[in-house]
């Protein structure tokens, strides 16, 4: 049996809005929305990876406080961590640790995204 990842799915209480985050932020394109005058389901390609963000319902819970079991984040990789930190903050986004070195090749940060979603991005070097 083979697997491969078909989909990240996150809820929302206002997809519509997520989406466009995802869209200016990391340049994720639009692919479909399921509903009508009242958005379902926002369809997402980030960087190859479908997105799926769902109306959540009333009786959604908030997010958990990270580190957490389960879901934690989702991970991004650029090629230059620096200058994709300049360009996020330049937009106004949060986040929640500076550059992190994880050995020699290896440098994370953490950022928040709507709906309490965390997002890593991560640059790993040859």
């Amino acid at each position: 049996m083979t697997y491969r990842c078909d989909h990240v799915h996150l809820r929302s209480r206002d997809p519509v809005a997520a989406a466009a985050f995802y869209v200016e932020m990391f340049g994720a394109r639009e692919t479909g929305r399921v509903g009508g005058e009242i958005v379902q389901r926002v369809i997402l390609d980030l960087g190859g990876l479908a997105v799926f963000i769902e109306q959540a319902p009333e009786e959604a819970h908030p997010p958990l406080t990270t580190p957490c079991l389960g879901l934690e984040h989702i991970g991004l990789a650029v090629e230059d961590i620096e200058a994709a930190v300049a360009e996020l903050k330049g937009k106004g986004v949060s986040f929640r640790t500076e550059i992190i070195a994880r050995g020699p090749t290896l440098r994370i940060v953490f950022l928040d995204g709507p709906d309490g979603a965390v997002i890593e991005l991560l640059q790993r070097d040859a």
